[in-house]
């Protein structure tokens, strides 16, 4: 039997520890996770979803602010003997100390295909760029950021309107099952070093990275809103609206829009409008706006203060017109 420490903390984690706890052949002696946070409209504290599945089974737990100035819980999980730690999407780094612990090193499963896209944010950016295929790494780890060997990887497609929430969903289930069939293999594996030259990074979101420019391309624009779904806004009559879900209407693309909904019928867009103009609404579907490249359908929206509606209840509600324009941002965004 393995005996595994696991360190995880969203619920992209949940389903790797649930598989864990679920297979005979793995012993998980503890979890590690992050402190509990204020979460919500409230900011009530909250203990991560890793957490509240790690009490459902009366696990040791450990939740240190800073690992690396911990010495307590170090020694802790040193007094374990286990023969690896897991860890996915944990949220701190694991000082070489805590690296050389379990018998057969530290192992990773992340969130992209390595090397490609290390990092924080790997899923959310990889939309983001418009990517057509993604996967999971799992890797051994090291001291760098996501530069350990390889142990095993698999691919997943994805297509012009796989949402955040699903590819999300698909991943964590992904990871689960890649590492439950790893981690028996590790003593026989050979890891693969990582090529370097090929590397790129997914860094943390910051909050200007949601704020949408009506002067980018109408793909552009839809993989920013689906990457960082909820947050991505724009500024109509000095007020923050929320765009949630979108349509890009380009001539390469609607082969790829009329498949996934064979119901929309296209009326003639005026052509040469400023980027940031409402130039139509398609009934059940919503409001077109001009970019720079191309048209955006706002299929979802949500208001200030508001609950998310489709975009023609939203149209309806504020009363818009054709020729109108999303505000012209203010100096800093």
């Amino acid at each position: 039997m393995m005996r595994v420490v696991f360190f995880g903390t969203p619920d992209f984690a949940v389903p790797t520890l649930a598989a864990l706890l679920s297979q005979p052949e793995f012993d998980v002696l503890g979890v590690v996770t992050q402190p509990d946070q204020p979460q919500g409209r409230g900011q009530k504290i909250q203990p991560s979803p890793v957490k509240l599945l790690a009490q459902q089974y009366h696990l040791p737990l450990w939740q240190p602010p800073r690992l690396r100035r911990d010495l307590e819980t170090q020694q802790a999980l040193n007094e374990l003997n286990a023969d690896v730690f897991v860890v996915v999407a944990y949220g701190q780094i694991l000082p070489p100390a805590v690296l050389r612990m379990p018998r057969w090193g530290c192992v990773n499963g992340h969130g992209s295909l390595l090397p490609k896209y290390r990092g924080a944010a790997p899923i959310q950016w990889a939309l983001v760029n418009g990517e057509t295929h993604t996967g999971i790494t799992i890797m051994l780890m090291d001291a760098g950021m996501d530069t350990g060997p390889m142990l095993a990887q698999e691919t997943v497609a994805i297509d012009l309107f796989t949402s955040l929430p699903e590819l999300w969903q698909e991943l964590a289930q992904l990871t689960a099952e890649l590492l439950v069939k790893t981690l028996p293999k590790l003593p026989e594996l050979t890891p693969i070093p990582q090529d370097e030259t090929q590397a790129t990074y997914a860094p943390l979101i910051q909050p200007e990275n949601y704020f949408l420019d009506w002067q980018k391309s109408a793909l552009k624009l839809h993989n920013q809103v689906r990457g960082f779904y909820p947050n991505c806004y724009s500024l109509l009559r000095g007020q923050r609206v929320k765009i949630l879900e979108t349509i890009p209407l380009m001539p390469e693309l609607l082969p790829q829009v009329q498949s996934q909904f064979p119901e929309l019928t296209l009326p003639t867009l005026p052509q040469g409008m400023p980027a940031g103009t409402f130039t139509a609404v398609i009934k059940k579907f919503g409001p077109v706006v001009a970019t720079q490249d191309g048209s955006l359908i706002l299929k979802t929206v949500q208001p200030p203060g508001k609950r998310a509606m489709s975009g023609g209840d939203w149209w309806n509600g504020m009363r818009l017109e054709i020729g109108e324009k999303w505000d012209t941002p203010p100096q800093g965004i």
